[in-house]
């Protein structure tokens, strides 16, 4: 069990030393990568999505429209780029379409 601080402590600071007390930084990047293609794809895009999923620096999704597919593959490392911006750090190496 972690120690009791009896100092005051912001809440954020306080989260962030239990995801890092409890290595939970994983789970927590997965998470903040759906979040964020969800966020910058828009109703458009998310309607075809079917599953977005994060594995060592992957990020693969599944799309149920050939065509959407392909037109996202054009702009691969634009989307990387901008989910890394979104996640405030270099998170997303790589970006598979299914």
């Amino acid at each position: 069990m972690a120690k009791r601080h009896n100092s005051h402590i912001p809440l954020s600071d306080a989260l962030g030393e239990f995801i890092k007390e409890n290595k939970l930084q994983k789970g927590m990047d997965k998470v903040n990568a759906k979040d964020a293609w969800v966020k910058l794809m828009g109703n458009g895009v998310n309607n075809y999505t079917t599953a977005i999923e994060l594995r060592n620096e992957t990020l693969f999704i599944s799309l149920s429209s050939s065509v959407l597919r392909e037109e996202l593959s054009l702009g691969k490392t634009k989307i990387i780029a901008m989910l890394n911006e979104e996640l405030g750090k270099e998170l997303v190496k790589k970006l598979v379409l299914r």
